[in-house]
C-alpha cells in the first residue's frame, strides 16, 4: 500500500513536468469512498503550492464537507432522499448478484436507476453557464478526475485540458481501448468471471464470450453518458473517445498483482488505497501477571 505522501509526489511530478511554478488543478471527484482516496492526495498538494479548485454537486454524501481549498457547487434535479433511495437498489442488485454470480442483473435492474443518476450530473454541470464561464476563465493546467460517472472526461474534452485519471480501474473494456494496451482475451481474463492466468480451453471460451458481451452491452449501459457528452461537445462521441485522450492514468493497484500484459509509459500502477486512512492504535499497557513456577495466568491489553 502506497502512502497518501508517495501518491501527491507523484502526481505533483506529473502535473508539474514542463512548468516553472505551480500548477491550478480543476478537480472532478466521485462521491463515497472513492473521494476518502481522492482527498487524501488533493489536499497533500496544497502545501506544496499548487492552487486546487473541486467542483461538486451541491447534493452528496461526503462532497459537502467542509475542505480547505476552493470548492465550487452546482445544483442538480434530485434530492439526498432521490439518492439514497437509488443507492439502496445498488446494494440488494449486488446482493442478488454475488447469490447468483455475474454482473448483468447489477446493470440491468432497477439499480441501473443510480447510475443514470450519476450520469445526470454532468448535464447539471454544464446548465451552471456562470460555473462553466468560470472554468473556462481560470485557465487551469490539468483536470485530476475519478472516470467513474464519466463527467471528468468529459469537462476535461470540452475545455481542451491535459487529463489525469485517478481509479481503482474501468469498467468495461474501455482501459484497454483507451491507453491502447493489449489485452486479448485468450491470455487475459475479464474481471467478473473471476479467472486465472492459466485458463483451460472452455474457460477461454467462456472469456472471449465475456469480452463480446462488454463489447455488444456497455455501450447501451453508457448510452445517457455519451448523449451527455454529445450535447456538450456538439458532436457525436463515444466512451473510447472519452477515454482516449487521457494524458496519465493513475491506477491505484500494484503491478505484481495484475495479469502480466503490457501497459503503456502513461499507465502508472501506485498501489492500491481504496478506503479512509485510519487512525493509529490508542496506546496501550501491556499486563502480565504469572503463578510460581513461570506459569502464565493471563495476558491483558488495557488501553489508557
Amino acid at each position: 500500500m502506497a502512502p497518501a505522501a508517495s501518491l501527491s509526489l507523484c502526481l505533483c511530478l506529473l502535473l508539474a513536468s514542463g512548468f516553472g511554478h505551480a500548477g491550478k488543478l480543476l478537480v472532478v471527484p466521485m462521491d463515497g469512498s472513492h473521494w476518502f482516496t481522492m482527498q487524501m492526495v488533493v489536499e497533500k498538494l496544497i502545501p506544496k503550492g499548487h492552487e486546487v479548485v473541486v467542483v461538486v454537486p451541491e447534493v452528496s454524501w461526503q462532497l459537502g464537507k467542509p475542505l480547505n481549498f476552493t470548492v465550487k457547487t452546482y445544483s442538480v434535479s434530485h434530492t439526498q432522499e432521490d439518492l439514497n433511495r437509488e443507492f439502496n437498489f445498488v446494494i440488494d442488485s449486488q446482493w442478488k448478484t454475488q447469490q447468483e454470480g455475474g454482473v448483468l442483473p447489477l446493470l440491468t435492474s432497477p439499480a441501473k436507476g443510480f447510475f443514470e443518476l450519476l450520469f445526470s450530473h454532468c448535464r447539471s454541470l454544464f446548465k451552471d453557464k456562470k460555473l462553466v464561464e468560470y472554468l473556462k476563465q481560470s485557465s487551469f493546467d490539468a483536470v485530476f478526475l475519478d472516470p467513474f460517472d464519466v463527467c471528468g472526461l468529459t469537462v476535461a474534452k470540452y475545455f481542451s485540458l491535459p487529463s489525469v485519471v485517478f481509479s481503482r480501474g474501468i469498467f468495461c473494456h474501455y482501459l484497454e481501448e483507451g491507453t491502447q494496451c493489449p489485452s486479448p482475451p485468450s491470455y487475459v481474463p475479464r474481471g467478473i468471471l473471476k479467472l486465472t492466468d492459466t485458463m483451460t480451453f472452455n474457460e477461454r471460451v467462456w472469456n472471449l464470450l465475456s469480452y463480446m458481451g462488454e463489447h455488444a452491452f456497455c455501450p447501451t449501459f453508457f448510452k445517457t453518458a455519451t448523449d451527455i457528452a454529445s450535447e456538450v461537445l456538439q458532436t457525436p462521441v463515444t466512451m473510447t473517445d472519452l477515454f482516449s485522450p487521457v494524458s496519465i492514468w493513475l491506477l491505484r493497484t500494484d503491478f505484481m498483482l495484475e495479469f502480466p500484459r503490457p501497459v503503456m509509459p502513461n499507465v502508472i500502477h501506485i498501489g492500491g488505497i481504496n478506503c479512509h486512512q485510519g487512525k493509529p492504535l490508542s496506546q496501550v499497557h501491556y499486563l502480565s501477571s504469572h503463578m510460581k513456577g513461570g506459569a502464565a495466568l493471563g495476558d491483558e491489553f488495557v488501553p489508557y
